[in-house]
């Protein structure tokens, strides 16, 4: 479902190069020695112009992959003015639920 919404939310981001949404949730984490099962870690990932971009994972170098494994929980959504300025973001709104941005009547 995550992988299905991200490609919409892609999708939707061509028509408005003027934004970019900023995701964050969870992703099953990879455990290492000593790992608890069913541990979960923080991601966070930018939508612009139809590419998804991981500010906290590495991501596959193919643009066809999804930037978003199987498994990843969307928390809450922030859609900012764009192309963002690191040193003045513009908060256009949220953070709310990410689905509520799968409607392109939101951004």
């Amino acid at each position: 479902m995550v992988v299905a919404w991200l490609a919409q939310l892609e999708e939707i981001s061509r028509g408005r190069p003027d934004r970019v949404l900023r995701l964050r949730g969870t992703l099953p984490s990879l455990m290492g020695p000593g790992g608890e099962e069913g541990a979960e870690e923080e991601f966070e990932l930018l939508i612009f112009r139809g590419f998804s971009s991981s500010v906290t994972h590495p991501t596959a170098f193919d643009p066809d992959q999804p930037a978003l494994p199987e498994g990843a929980r969307l928390g809450s959504a922030e859609l900012l003015q764009g192309p963002m300025n690191p040193e003045s973001e513009v908060v256009l709104a949220g953070p709310e639920p990410a689905e509520r941005f799968l409607d392109p009547e939101r951004w």
